[in-house]
C-alpha cells in the first residue's frame, strides 16, 4: 500500500467564521504546523487542496444554492440568501464563505481520485456532515463527506462504509445515503444534542443505518465497546470497497460543545482499527471547538496513519505551536491545562460500561443487517 497522503491548504490559516463563532479557532493550520514541527509531514506526503469547481458540486447540491454561496462571498449578506441558510448565527457570511468550503470539497474530490487504486488519505478540513443539498446547516456550507463518497463510487468503490464518531449526528450524510443498500452508515453521537436526529431505532430505508446515541459522560471504555461490538463487526460483515471515517474531535472531554468525556486516544483507536478494513481509507475531520484539543487530536490521527511515534513530551518546536494558540472568550468550564502545551496524547479516560450502553449495543447487534 502506498504511503498515506495529507491534504491541506493555507486558506484555513487566514479565514474565520467570525469573532464569536465556535469555528473562530484555528484547527487545520495547527495540525499542519504540529505535524511538520514533529517531522511527520514531509513534502512528499502533502498535497495542496484544489478548489472545487461549481459544476463538480451539483452532483448533490442544487445549482441555485451553489450560485447563492458564490453570491454571498462576492456581495455580502442579503435577505434573500437567508433562504439558503446563509447569514445566520450558525452559518454567517464571511469573506471566504465560498472559497473555504469549496477548497475543503476540492480536497475530498482529490482524495477520491488519489484512492482510485487504493491507499490512505487524510483530509482534516473535511467532515462537514450537516450540509444539505439546498442550504447551509450546522456550521457546514457544503457536505464534503457526501461529495467524497459519490466521487469514490465514480472511481470504482461500489460498497462504502461511512463511520462517524463526531459528537453530533451526521444528518446530511444520512439524508443522502439512508436508503442506499450499498452504503453502510454508522454514527456514534451524543443523545439529545443538535440536530436531534440519529435515533437508535432508525435503520434507514435499506436497513444499513446503525445509530448509537450515547449519554453524557461517554468514556474510553464505552468507545472501545462501541468499536468492538458495533463498528468493526458491521464494517467487516459489509465488506466495503472503501471506508470513510469522520473523526470529529468534539467528543473529547475538553470540547465546549459536547458533554462527552473521551480522550484523544479513544479517537486514535478507531482510526487504527479501521485502517485495514478496506483497500481505500479516507479519514476526515469534523467538529472540534477547543483549539488545543482539536490540534492535538488531529495531529495524532496523522501519527496513526503515518506510523509515527507520539513522544511523551513534545519537542520545543511542537510545543511552540501549541503555546502560540489563542482562544478568545474561552469558556470558564474548560480552563486551559498545562499539558495541552507539552503533550499530544491525553491520559486514558476509562470508566464504567453503563447498562444503557450495553442495552443499546445489544439491540444493534441483534438487528439484521447487510
Amino acid at each position: 500500500m502506498q504511503a498515506p497522503i495529507f491534504i491541506g491548504h493555507e486558506i484555513y490559516r487566514h479565514s474565520s467564521y467570525g469573532g464569536r463563532h465556535p469555528l473562530r479557532v484555528p484547527r487545520v493550520s495547527t495540525v499542519m504546523d504540529l505535524t511538520r514541527a514533529l517531522g511527520w509531514l514531509p513534502d512528499s506526503a502533502f498535497r495542496r487542496s484544489p478548489r472545487a469547481l461549481p459544476q463538480a458540486l451539483t452532483v448533490w447540491h442544487s445549482p441555485a444554492y451553489i450560485a447563492a454561496l458564490q453570491e454571498a462571498e462576492a456581495q455580502g449578506p442579503a435577505p434573500h440568501l437567508r433562504g439558503f441558510g446563509l447569514g445566520t448565527p450558525s452559518n454567517p457570511v464571511f469573506p471566504e464563505v465560498w472559497r473555504r468550503p469549496a477548497t475543503s470539497a476540492g480536497g475530498v474530490l482529490l482524495a477520491a481520485d488519489l484512492l482510485r487504486d487504493g491507499g490512505v488519505v487524510y483530509a482534516p478540513a473535511g467532515g462537514t456532515h450537516h450540509g444539505l443539498p439546498d442550504r447551509a446547516n450546522g456550521f457546514c456550507y457544503l457536505n464534503d463527506p457526501v461529495l467524497a463518497m459519490l466521487a469514490l463510487r465514480r472511481h470504482g468503490a461500489r460498497r462504502i462504509a461511512y463511520v462517524d464518531i463526531d459528537a453530533h449526528h451526521c444528518d446530511g450524510v444520512d439524508l443522502a445515503f439512508r436508503d442506499d443498500p450499498d452504503t453502510l452508515l454508522i454514527s456514534v453521537h451524543e443523545e439529545r444534542r443538535w440536530p436531534f436526529t440519529g435515533a437508535l431505532e432508525d435503520a434507514g430505508g435499506a436497513g444499513t443505518v446503525f445509530n448509537l446515541p450515547v449519554p453524557a459522560g461517554f468514556n474510553d471504555t464505552e468507545m472501545q465497546a462501541a468499536l468492538h461490538e458495533l463498528i468493526l463487526p458491521r464494517v467487516a460483515a459489509f465488506r466495503p470497497d472503501a471506508v470513510v471515517l469522520q473523526c470529529g474531535a468534539d467528543a473529547v472531554e475538553e470540547d465546549p460543545l459536547s458533554r462527552l468525556t473521551l480522550s484523544n486516544r479513544a479517537l486514535w483507536s478507531v482510526v487504527a482499527a479501521l485502517r485495514e478494513a478496506a483497500p481505500r481509507y479516507l479519514v476526515l475531520g469534523g467538529g472540534g471547538y477547543n483549539p488545543w484539543s482539536v490540534g492535538r487530536a488531529w495531529a495524532g490521527v496523522w501519527a496513526v496513519l503515518a506510523g509515527a511515534e507520539v513522544p511523551d513530551r513534545l519537542p520545543e518546536p511542537a510545543e511552540a505551536v501549541l503555546r502560540a494558540l489563542v482562544w478568545h472568550d474561552a469558556p470558564r468550564s474548560k480552563p486551559v491545562q498545562p499539558h495541552w502545551f507539552t503533550t499530544l496524547a491525553d491520559a486514558p479516560r476509562p470508566g464504567p460500561l453503563r447498562p444503557e450502553l450495553r442495552e443499546r449495543l445489544a439491540r444493534l447487534a441483534a438487528r439484521d443487517g447487510p
